[in-house]
């Protein structure tokens, strides 16, 4: 399928808000987008509280290992989304470049990371909302 867009999550660590941003990526458009992230200094693991906070949405995280963010995968996607990563993310003319501005939920509790990834569900529905064709029935 040619037209299937490619987005691009980035964040400093890829371990929280990318993570999120992927599985809702992944879960709400499904086959008809390709979902890349991707860290400027990635971290060891996925942050464990962002992962019990996708769970309750019934997103599992748990598999994803964070990223060394590529010139590459920059190269290839239609729209990169970066959060908080500055101005590590190679800037391509003619890329959709967004930058969002979110909370790093690194060493918070679950009720500090909630509303981070609802905030996180609501930019990613959005943006799908833009990039992807209405399916047709």
């Amino acid at each position: 399928m040619s037209d299937q867009p490619t987005v691009l999550f980035v964040c400093v660590h890829n371990a929280g808000r990318s993570q999120m941003a992927a599985g809702y990526a992944k879960a709400i458009g499904g086959d008809r987008i390709r979902v890349l992230s991707g860290g400027s200094e990635p971290g060891n693991q996925i942050n464990p509280t962002a992962v019990a906070a996708m769970a309750e949405e019934g997103i599992d995280i748990t598999g994803n290992t964070p990223q060394l963010l590529l010139t590459d995968d920059v190269r290839a996607s239609d729209a990169v989304i970066t959060m908080g990563c500055g101005d590590a993310c190679p800037i391509f003319p003619g890329k959709r470049y967004e930058d969002w501005e979110l909370t790093d939920p690194a060493g918070k509790g679950i009720d500090e990371v909630r509303p981070i990834r609802d905030d996180i569900k609501r930019r990613v529905s959005a943006l799908l909302a833009e990039l992807l064709p209405e399916p047709t029935a």
